[in-house]
């Protein structure tokens, strides 16, 4: 089988989604599959690597590993920077623009010239059974108008909560979400006359999912949601997995009995607001627990949280170390008491405190909605039933877990979750619904 998966950034840069594209990417190869990825070019040079996804991050905090590159010296107004020489024969790397700073992320305009680039791009490639869409904005909208030129069958995975997005990222999401609407109408338009105007964010999700023939999502309560709001009538649950290799030496590495010292806690992410660190160390110095915790990862709010610590020298020691390579990360979580998940109703799935469980580490776990997919395992923040962003909660489930940790009484995750998580049985389940969607043509 081919297929065709349409991200909204190139699998080299962060991100979840990426992450698990690359993955995805890897397990379907092994499985003896054909994959093509269709991604705006990336304006940020990387070191030279082999293949962009020859190593992959949880939930975007990680990079590779490899050297920081050297920005681009490309003045942004000259317009999109060219295509790096391609390295690796599945992917399509469209025209782009860079749409940060740093040059990580880029747009491709979903418009009459890209979708000729993609046209004489895959016309030079095998036949194309299925068309796979992995973005929510400009490479959704490419991937949608190409499958509806060649008559192929779309499988489309909601990988984000675009409204909760939006609202993290601009002043005025409302505005943002109408404009969103406006813009997917115009690319890509419903058949109906007059089609109905969208104003939020499930109203723009659903005009994607109306060009799909399958719909899945990364955790229940996700699909659930996107079900409930009229986005798609049945939405799969496909869990975004973990390498089994990596997961195999993981477990193999980990520690047999629990190191001597105080409870060990491991908060890693993006450093950014929708993440909440801030909250979390505003949380330990609360609690006044002696216990290490470490930061893993890096972002915008990294000198913020760093400048909070110093000014409410918790009694706990705080350790930043960065960004870390996926292993090197995993390790930690392993040889950790503790893992804290601090964002809530931003996640799709949560990859972190999956991970976590895995290997047998418990989590702290602040979004109701990972707690009930997790099922065990874990500290509540609050009551568990609905969201709690108090720093207080999170004060007395730190609290709680501390103490619990030290009595040798932690909860422990379900020992099944880390089978359910491999990405072999994701891969899996990807398959039968790619047999679904092609046998129903």
């Amino acid at each position: 089988m081919h297929i065709v998966m349409f991200a909204d950034q190139h699998l080299a840069s962060l991100g979840g989604a990426q992450v698990s594209m690359r993955l995805q990417r890897r397990f379907l190869e092994r499985a003896g599959h054909t994959v093509t990825i269709v991604a705006p070019g990336m304006s940020r040079r990387r070191a030279p690597a082999a293949r962009p996804d020859a190593a992959a991050e949880p939930d975007g905090p990680t990079p590779d590993g490899e050297e920081a590159p050297q920005p681009d010296d490309r003045d942004p107004d000259e317009g999109p920077a060219p295509s790096e020489p391609q390295q690796d024969e599945g992917y399509v790397e469209t025209p782009s623009i860079p749409i940060t700073a740093d040059r990580e992320y880029g747009l491709s305009w979903p418009g009459r010239r890209t979708d000729r680039f993609v046209d004489a791009e895959l016309a030079k490639r095998p036949p194309i059974d299925v068309v796979h869409i992995q973005g929510d904005f400009w490479g959704a909208l490419t991937g949608h108008r190409y499958a509806r030129r060649e008559g192929l069958p779309v499988v489309h995975t909601m990988h984000n909560r675009v409204d909760v997005g939006l609202a993290a990222i601009v002043p005025f999401p409302g505005l943002a979400l109408r404009a969103l609407n406006a813009w997917r109408r115009q690319a890509l338009p419903l058949a109906m006359e007059p089609e109905p105007p969208g104003v939020d964010g499930w109203a723009y999700l659903g005009g994607l999912a109306a060009f799909a023939d399958a719909v899945t999502a990364p955790s229940a309560h996700f699909a659930r949601r996107l079900e409930a709001h009229g986005v798609f009538p049945h939405v799969d649950v496909i869990w975004n997995g973990i390498d089994d290799d990596v997961l195999d030496a993981a477990v193999a590495a980990g520690p047999t009995a629990r190191e001597p010292g105080p409870p060990r806690f491991v908060w890693l992410g993006r450093m950014s607001p929708e993440k909440r660190l801030l909250p979390f160390l505003e949380a330990v110095a609360e609690s006044r627990i002696r216990a290490d915790i470490e930061v893993i990862g890096g972002g915008a709010q990294e000198g913020a949280a760093k400048r909070l610590v110093e000014r409410l020298k918790p009694a706990a020691s705080v350790t930043f170390a960065g960004r870390l390579p996926y292993e090197e990360t995993l390790r930690r979580i392993a040889r950790a008491d503790a893992v804290v998940q601090t964002s809530i109703g931003f996640e799709t799935q949560g990859m972190t405190v999956f991970e976590a469980a895995s290997l047998g580490t418990p989590a702290v776990v602040s979004d109701p909605d990972i707690a009930h997919e997790l099922a065990s395992g874990f500290w509540p923040v609050g009551n568990g039933l609905i969201p709690d962003a108090s720093t207080h909660a999170l004060a007395r489930a730190v609290r709680a877990a501390a103490t619990d940790i030290a009595a040798g009484t932690a909860p422990t995750p379900d020992p099944s979750t880390g089978e359910r998580f491999r990405q072999s049985s994701r891969t899996d389940a990807m398959l039968e619904v790619y047999r679904r969607v092609t046998g129903a043509r």
